[in-house]
């Protein structure tokens, strides 16, 4: 593989990239640019014609080394053209990321930037409020402080829930608020999301783990754990 430029403009990064990629195709012009995202989102796209190339990068990666965005460069140019993505270049962006002060800043980021959900917990039918409230003392000792509960604007069956650490926020889907689906389950969703909260994400050089071993382990304590796994399924 070519090796990058000393000093090489970003779009020429991406020029060079493109004659590796597409050798028999007239390169595009390419429009590059840094946004204020609120995480480390990267986006790129192609006309109709096929003649002109955007792509917008999260200001996060700004001061990012030429070796990191020349690597994203491959993972985005693979992205667009349904390319296998070079395992070195895939793995150079992933160690950038994952690295503990780029992680942190994104972090400060979405809490700046991020938007968090002003909808009340208290639903129709359940209430996030007490459901946690009963998890805490039942499988957690009492000891997790009560973070941000919200039912999602839509009944998403692609979300069931998610914790969001940056802004200490669980939301639940509001599928789950309704009077044919079986308290256990919704305990059970809730009680996953809280585990998020107790067991952390760890960041494994290239690797992030969202369910480690110990939260596969405890989540599988939850006493109705495989008839709600079942159901889910169903779901």
């Amino acid at each position: 593989m070519m090796q990058m430029l000393l000093f090489e403009p970003l779009d020429g990064t991406y020029e060079r990239v493109f004659r590796e990629l597409k050798p028999r195709t007239r390169v595009p012009r390419f429009s590059i640019d840094f946004r204020p995202y609120a995480n480390l989102d990267s986006k790129i796209s192609i006309n109709p014609e096929r003649s002109h190339i955007t792509v917008k990068l999260s200001d996060l990666l700004e001061k990012a080394p030429p070796s990191v965005l020349e690597a994203l460069s491959y993972i985005l140019l693979c992205k667009l053209y349904r390319k296998p993505v070079p395992a070195n270049h895939d793995q150079s962006y992933r160690i950038y990321v994952n690295r503990a002060d780029v992680r942190g800043q994104a972090l400060r980021i979405r809490q700046a930037r991020g938007r968090k959900p002003k909808r009340s917990p208290k639903g129709s039918v359940y209430d996030l409020d007490e459901l946690f409230d009963g998890l805490n003392q039942r499988f957690f000792d009492a000891t997790l402080a009560r973070p941000v509960l919200s039912w999602s604007r839509r009944a998403s069956r692609r979300s069931l829930g998610y914790y969001d650490p940056a802004h200490d926020l669980i939301v639940i889907s509001k599928l789950f608020d309704s009077a044919k689906v079986p308290r256990f389950l919704v305990d059970y969703i809730l009680y996953h999301e809280m585990l998020h909260i107790k067991y952390p994400a760890e960041h494994r050089s290239v690797r992030r783990c969202v369910h480690t071993k110990q939260f596969k382990t405890e989540e599988r304590k939850y006493p109705h754990y495989s008839e709600a796994v079942k159901l889910l399924k169903r779901i």
